[in-house]
């Protein structure tokens, strides 16, 4: 068994042979913690047969489990610094791929050719707390169809996106995810076991594709519109906020009461109590009536 990189020692000494700073624009933070690593790799699931993505491997602390686990790894990193870094510590490992290109502009399905046998898709990373959230909408949206996502990222974000109705984390991020994914936090990660230490603890967030989106939708892009309409202004009423974000003009009106009526919404409630179902429901009734404002 190869030395683990993810120590304090072993990170230092690796920062230091290569004259690594960190960049605090790339929100790099690096785990020195190998049990957490082991346990979010358990979390995964990961197994001989299992083809890994990984996000921002930084010095490659969590990519070396994951090879020793997985089939093979992928791993994208932005940070032209970072790649001899990798290529020295995961010299002792012939299943992983550094690709060193921006995630949000990669082709994954054709980056993922690299992956010589059939098998699941995971997602496994520790997420820049910057672009956390468009990093996983970038997944989500991706032609390449990811079976499972265990990610790290700011408790705040992980609370967003697996929360529930009615909540204050709950929002527009919950819905996009929860659509796509059953969401559910594995374990916190305290802010002291990382080099720089960040100001916040992190959690471990397991996303788990559903077999069909939760909810059937007609148009799944106004779908989309309305949720994000719905908690535009927070604190106003969701007729405030519909108005807010299609318009005030009398058939625009006419068409939000209408649709709303078929939903059997009450237009006084806060767009944070309606669950994802009462949305679609919102979002049908809408496209269906559609006519009413063409008028």
């Amino acid at each position: 068994m190869n030395k683990d990189i993810a120590t304090p020692s072993r990170t230092k000494e690796i920062l230091k042979k290569h004259g690594f700073s960190f960049k605090k624009s790339l929100g790099q933070n690096f785990l020195t913690e190998p049990n957490i690593l082991q346990k979010i790799v358990e979390t995964a699931g990961i197994d001989a047969q299992t083809n890994v993505i990984e996000v921002g491997p930084g010095i490659g602390a969590l990519t070396e489990h994951l090879a020793r686990a997985a089939h093979q790894v992928l791993a994208f990193e932005i940070d032209d610094r970072l790649i001899p870094v990798l290529e020295d510590t995961l010299s002792p490992y012939d299943n992983i791929k550094v690709v060193h290109e921006d995630i949000l502009k990669a082709d994954l399905v054709k980056e993922a050719d690299y992956f010589d046998q059939a098998g699941p898709i995971k997602v496994v990373a520790n997420l820049p707390y910057y672009i956390t959230t468009p990093i996983m909408m970038h997944l989500l949206d991706s032609a390449l169809e990811v079976d499972e996502m265990v990610v790290m990222m700011q408790r705040e974000v992980a609370d967003r996106v697996s929360a529930q109705p009615g909540t204050k984390a709950y929002g527009s991020l919950t819905i996009a995810v929860q659509y796509y994914m059953e969401a559910t936090t594995a374990f916190i990660v305290p802010k002291t076991v990382f080099i720089p230490q960040p100001n916040v603890d992190s959690a471990i967030l397991r996303l788990v594709r559903r077999e069909k989106p939760a909810v059937t939708v007609t148009n799944e892009k106004e779908f989309f519109r309305l949720t994000k309409a719905g908690f535009a202004l927070r604190r106003k009423t969701l007729w405030n906020n519909l108005l807010h974000s299609y318009g005030k003009d009398e058939e625009t009106r006419a068409w939000l009461e209408k649709s709303l009526e078929q939903a059997g919404i009450d237009a006084k409630r806060r767009g944070e109590t309606l669950s994802l179902a009462e949305y679609a429901d919102l979002s049908n009734a809408l496209e269906a009536n559609k006519t009413i404002r063409e008028e």
